[in-house]
C-alpha cells in the first residue's frame, strides 16, 4: 500500500482507536426536505411541474420534431404510437413524488419543449438524481437546455442535498458528453446494471458534490450570462472548455 494511497484515505476519513479508517463525522447533518413541485424560473426557460392539461399538446408537438425517434433509443419507454398514448404515459407520471417530472418551458414562446425529473430521491442521505431527460429538437443545443439543468441543480443544492447524480446508458455518448459539459465527474461503470427494451445496459455514473457545486455554479452562470453570447446568439466561451479547465486545476 503506497504512502500516497494512505495519505488520500486519511484525507477522506479518520482512524479510530483500532487504526481502522472510516468516514469523517457529520455532526450537523440533518435529512434534506423532499423536493416540492415548484416553478423554477430562469432567463431562457422555466421548469413547471408536469401537467398533461397544460403541457401535453405542446410536448407531443415538440417531440414530433424528432422524426427519426433518436430521443427514445436510450429511454426505457417510447416512442409512442400517437398523441393519445403519449398523453396516457404523461398522465401516469404527473403528480408523482419520485420520479418528480418537470416540463421545460421556453421563456419566449411559453411552449413546453422538453422533460426532466428528479428521481431516486434520498433525503436521509442527501442524494438526488436527475433523469428521464427528453429534450425535443427545439430545445437541444440551446441556452435554455443548459439553463434547465442548472436550475434543477441549484434547487437541489439549495435544499441541502450533498450529492447530485447523473446516470446513463454507457453507450449513450451524447448523454455522457452532456454530463461532463455540465460539470459532472465520471465515477465508473456498473456493468450489466439493468435490461432496457430487451437489451443489456451498462450504466455510467456521474456526480456533483456539494463541495464542488460553488465552482460548477460559477462556471454555469458565467456561460449563461448574456455577455457570453454575441448578437447572433453564438457563444463566446465554450462551457466544455470552462469545465475542462476547472477539472485540470483540481488534479
Amino acid at each position: 500500500m503506497s504512502d500516497t494511497f494512505i495519505a488520500q484515505r486519511l484525507a477522506a476519513g479518520e482512524a479510530n482507536a483500532l487504526g481502522q479508517l472510516h468516514g469523517l463525522p457529520l455532526p450537523q447533518w440533518q435529512p434534506c426536505p423532499q423536493p416540492q413541485p415548484v416553478v423554477l424560473h430562469g432567463q431562457y426557460c422555466r421548469l413547471e411541474p408536469l401537467s398533461v392539461a397544460r403541457h401535453g399538446e405542446a410536448l407531443y408537438a415538440a417531440m414530433q420534431r424528432d422524426v427519426e425517434g433518436a430521443n427514445w433509443t436510450y429511454l426505457p419507454y417510447g416512442p409512442f404510437a400517437d398523441q393519445a398514448s403519449y398523453r396516457q404515459w404523461l398522465s401516469s407520471m404527473e403528480g408523482l413524488a419520485d420520479p418528480q417530472f418537470y416540463a421545460i418551458v421556453d421563456a419566449g414562446s411559453g411552449q413546453a419543449l422538453g422533460l426532466a425529473s428528479y428521481l431516486r430521491i434520498d433525503p436521509a442521505n442527501g442524494v438526488i438524481e436527475v433523469g428521464h431527460l427528453n429534450f425535443s429538437p427545439l430545445l437541444q443545443r440551446t441556452p435554455a437546455a443548459t439553463e434547465a439543468m442548472y436550475l434543477m441543480m441549484r434547487h437541489a443544492f439549495a435544499l441541502g442535498y450533498r450529492r447530485y447524480e447523473w446516470k446513463c446508458n454507457a453507450l449513450n455518448l451524447p448523454s455522457r458528453r452532456a454530463a461532463e459539459r455540465l460539470g459532472f465527474l465520471f465515477e465508473g461503470l456498473f456493468r450489466q446494471a439493468m435490461i432496457s427494451k430487451g437489451r443489456n445496459r451498462d450504466t455510467a455514473w456521474y456526480s456533483i458534490l456539494d463541495g464542488e457545486w460553488p465552482m460548477v455554479r460559477q462556471l454555469l452562470e458565467q456561460w449563461l450570462s448574456a455577455d457570453n453570447f454575441d448578437a447572433a446568439g453564438q457563444q463566446r466561451q465554450s462551457l466544455t472548455a470552462l469545465m475542462t479547465n476547472w477539472r485540470q486545476t483540481r488534479q
